[in-house]
């Protein structure tokens, strides 16, 4: 049933939310291009049209580069998470957010602009694994789910941000302001989140990893602290649980990607994150956001108009991502991610047909474009329901502590690498074969969802720690499945030991996964137990742990 008195209090919740501007820095950036490529002044000032040859080739590198160099951020982060800390890998994350976007803004050359984006989509590389690892890191497990997935909802609600402005910029009357001011507020998220660093915790389980307990739990203590529990056993018992379960993986070397990729151990790991986030990608929802514009335009609109819908199509996404945050932990996240990926189908299917009959700017038929309009906003709103979130809660659930910064980097890479190859095909594609585009993203996600469904295990209820053993691992530590008299015990040992001392190394009992203990054993006694408790892992259903075969 879970450690309940692990809570999240207004501390935690606060954290995580102002971190999350490290969300919104990538949702913006990566969506302020769409608003950017609908203004005739910027292909005035570079001198090329968005429709001919050479104006697709521009855009598609524009956001090939910067996924391209998304992927190259999220394979290099890790090492930087590791050696630093989660909190000032933070800070000079920003830093190469706020330089790479002053140099778009300043740009005097196309050239300078595509290096501008490459480096930008460095950044937001590092970040976009950074921010649900710190989350993951801070959050208990009864509300993990929602506090990782203001990730996603945070960067929705930049999306949404980033067509209001654009729509509002439209209206600029100064034509070299227009796309200058929209590429220099990329500038603001990150130099908020990089003043306010300071003021926030470095992650407790990176301070219990390099052998700063004490400074671990007390993190724990303020972050997780709430009335019901003064002496702060829940924060004692997740310090503990940290502390054997690294105990225990200590003998294992710190293993490299391609290590990780293909380790017995490890592989299948790897292998769901980077295919969950492929997934999400293959269903084209940031091909559909970033040249949305140009497609309303096919469809019969002009001027601020496609801005507008723009801005209302990203913001009602926003809106979805955060019933997606409420309900994944009650929900489950496989099962929440089947629903929103089937409804995504549906919907593009629709759409694809509708632009096939309706799709030019000179079809008579309103009513038919009009409907064509309205499932591209059914697409993003079963988007937004069941994938953006709990996406990025899966990945960053399943890695044990010592690999979690290269799992979750190797995952997010998926993300960016089928962005790269979506979007750099989209501008030529789209002025060469049009809607049947779309085609791709139906075949390869309806060939893909059938196998998450069959294989991803649910991690609903689990602590980080726990979650291994969905994978085979040994848990040290499994208070979610200890009984009512076990949980009792551990509760009483705990505090019986003064200060400090029960997570000393010196100090027999409680610290270590191969001591005795007086009491029962906690790190297996209950094995039998569990092993009972079956669930339909691939559905979310009860709170067992079943090995993944």
């Amino acid at each position: 049933m879970g450690n309940l008195r692990a809570r999240a209090n207004r501390y935690n919740f606060l954290v995580a939310f102002f971190v999350a501007l490290g969300s919104f820095t990538y949702g913006f950036n990566s969506a302020i291009i769409g608003s950017v490529i609908g203004l005739p002044s910027f292909y005035a000032y570079f001198d090329f049209e968005a429709t001919s040859s050479y104006g697709g080739n521009i855009i598609g590198a524009s956001n090939g580069l910067y996924a391209g160099a998304g992927a190259i951020g999220c394979w290099t982060v890790f090492w930087l998470l590791d050696l630093l800390g989660r909190k000032r890998s933070i800070q000079i994350i920003c830093l190469v957010c706020i330089v790479s976007a002053a140099i778009q803004a300043g740009s005097a050359h196309i050239a300078m602009f595509l290096v501008g984006r490459f480096f930008n989509g460095l950044g937001v590389g590092f970040i976009n694994t950074a921010i649900p690892t710190y989350i993951s890191e801070i959050s208990p497990p009864a509300q993990r789910g929602r506090l990782v997935g203001s990730h996603g909802f945070v960067i929705c609600v930049s999306y949404g941000f980033s067509g209001w402005c654009g729509f509002a910029i439209y209206y600029e009357n100064d034509p070299t302001i227009q796309w200058r001011l929209l590429l220099a507020l990329q500038i603001v998220a990150p130099l908020l989140l990089l003043l306010g660093s300071p003021f926030i915790p470095e992650s407790p389980r990176w301070l219990i990893q390099n052998g700063r307990t004490e400074k671990g739990l007390t993190v724990l203590e303020k972050l997780h602290a709430n009335a019901d529990d003064p002496e702060h056993i829940g924060a004692r018992e997740e310090c503990l649980q940290i502390r054997r379960q690294i105990e225990l993986e200590k003998s294992q070397k710190s293993p490299n990607i391609i290590q990780l990729v293909f380790s017995r151990k490890y592989r299948k790991r790897m292998f769901f994150g980077f295919y969950l986030q492929a997934m999400c990608q293959s269903t084209g929802v940031l091909v559909i956001a970033n040249y949305m514009v140009l497609e309303l335009n096919n469809l019969g609109l002009s001027g601020s108009t496609p801005l507008l819908l723009l801005a209302v199509y990203n913001t009602w996404a926003a809106c979805l991502n955060y019933v997606n945050a409420l309900l994944i932990d009650r929900i489950g996240r496989i099962r929440i991610v089947t629903i929103g990926i089937t409804g995504c189908m549906v919907c593009l299917i629709l759409v694809t047909a509708l632009n096939a009959h309706y799709g030019n700017a000179g079809n008579p038929n309103k009513a038919g474009q009009a409907l064509a309009i309205t499932f591209m906003f059914l697409f993003v709103s079963f988007y937004g329901f069941g994938i953006d979130v709990s996406s990025y809660v899966y990945c960053s659930e399943i890695f044990p502590t010592h690999i979690r910064a290269k799992g979750v980097g190797w995952s997010v890479s998926g993300l960016f690498l089928m962005t790269t190859v979506y979007t750099t095909a989209a501008g030529p594609a789209f002025n060469h074969i049009g809607w049947k585009y779309y085609l791709v993203f139906i075949i390869v996600t309806c060939l893909m969802l059938p196998y998450v469904v069959l294989k991803f295990p649910e991690t609903k209820g689990l602590s980080l720690e726990e979650v291994g053993a969905l994978f085979g691992d040994e848990v040290a530590l499994d208070v979610s499945h200890l009984s009512g008299d076990q949980q009792r015990e551990l509760d009483a040992e705990i505090l019986a030991q003064h200060d400090m001392a029960f997570l000393r190394e010196d100090k027999p009992g409680l610290h270590s996964a191969k001591t005795e203990v007086s009491g029962p054993d906690y790190s297996n006694s209950d094995t039998e137990h569990v092993e009972q408790i079956v669930e339909d892992s691939s559905h979310g259903q009860g709170h067992g742990v079943t090995e993944v075969k």
